[in-house]
């Protein structure tokens, strides 16, 4: 079973009687449902995810206290506490995971300023550039089981992708980071006869190519060792993934440095039209180079677009 199932299975048979019962007088006020950080949020959970912070529970989120007051916080955090330890086999953690606590009773606006350095999911343009976006897909990932209150839907809403001026300007900083460690570095490495550093020039590519990726589908990348799981799913570009996984689990030597050359490039090809499909770039050529300041250049915010080109990375 997945572990946002036994969130809602564990709601539905205890949660929500609870609330009803003895919460009905703030019930407008709450939302409840599972997302922030563990596998689980994602849905890319499995049998090896529960050997640690694997339970049942949910988020309850609370608007601030001119709305629902401490007294009536620390009941329902007492409440949420004598819920049954043990559900369909799985027990209850008496201790926080690392990081903190990532289910039980929860203040909306102390939630995403942790997340995301706003309490209410507002950001100005320095802010959408530099906040990490696997702090994003933590705050836009899982599922809301109910939102009487609005207030966590509309910040999720807000947050839910990059505006275009800030997807635009770190798309072009991957895209001239792809060109530099791929189209460039890559073949200038095996040249020297460097194979150790042309395969740190490929992990630079792999990594910036998968930026690239999920800002093409308008998606933000989870932490790096979910990148490509969440890859795989995505709805463009995702066979990427399988060349990517070759260029960075094969060796340099030789034809097959010949080989990862001719799949960066393929790569890059790829990219290039998905761009040019998206109306991103009017440059016509294979160069990633020309076509990151082309992107660049499509900046409406003349701030923004006027930052190096790498600010946003």
């Amino acid at each position: 079973m997945k572990g946002i199932e036994l969130s809602k299975a564990f709601f539905e048979e205890y949660g929500k009687p609870m609330l009803k019962a003895e919460f009905a007088d703030i019930m407008p006020c709450l939302c409840v449902g599972l997302f922030g950080s563990g596998s689980e949020c994602f849905g890319f959970d499995d049998d090896v995810s529960t050997d640690h912070d694997f339970e049942p529970g949910f988020c309850i989120f609370l608007p601030d206290e001119s709305v629902v007051d401490r007294r009536q916080a620390f009941l329902l955090e007492r409440a949420y506490a004598k819920l049954p330890k043990e559900f369909m086999g799985f027990r209850r953690s008496l201790m926080a995971p690392v990081g903190g606590a990532r289910k039980g009773v929860l203040r909306t606006d102390e939630f995403f300023l942790e997340k995301i350095g706003s309490p209410n999911g507002e950001l100005d343009f320095q802010q959408w550039l530099t906040v990490p976006e696997n702090a994003l897909a933590e705050a836009t990932n899982g599922e809301i089981f109910f939102d009487n209150f609005g207030e966590v839907t509309e910040i999720r809403k807000a947050l839910s992708k990059y505006p275009e001026d800030i997807r635009r300007k770190k798309l072009a900083g991957n895209l001239l980071l792809m060109a530099q460690s791929g189209q460039y570095n890559f073949k200038r490495c095996i040249d020297h006869g460097e194979t150790a550093a042309a395969q740190l020039a490929v992990n630079e590519f792999v990594k910036s190519a998968m930026n690239v990726i999920f800002l093409l589908n308008n998606s933000f990348k989870p932490y790096y060792k979910w990148s490509f799981r969440a890859l795989r799913a995505l709805p463009k570009l995702s066979l990427e993934a399988e060349i990517m996984e070759f260029l960075l689990t094969t060796n340099n030597d030789g034809e097959m440095a010949e080989e990862k050359y001719y799949a960066i490039e393929g790569i890059a090809a790829d990219i290039i039209d998905e761009l040019a499909e998206q109306e991103l770039t009017k440059a016509i050529c294979g160069d990633l180079e020309k076509h990151a300041y082309s992107v660049n250049d499509g900046i409406e915010n003349a701030e923004i677009r006027n930052l190096h080109v790498l600010a946003a990375i």
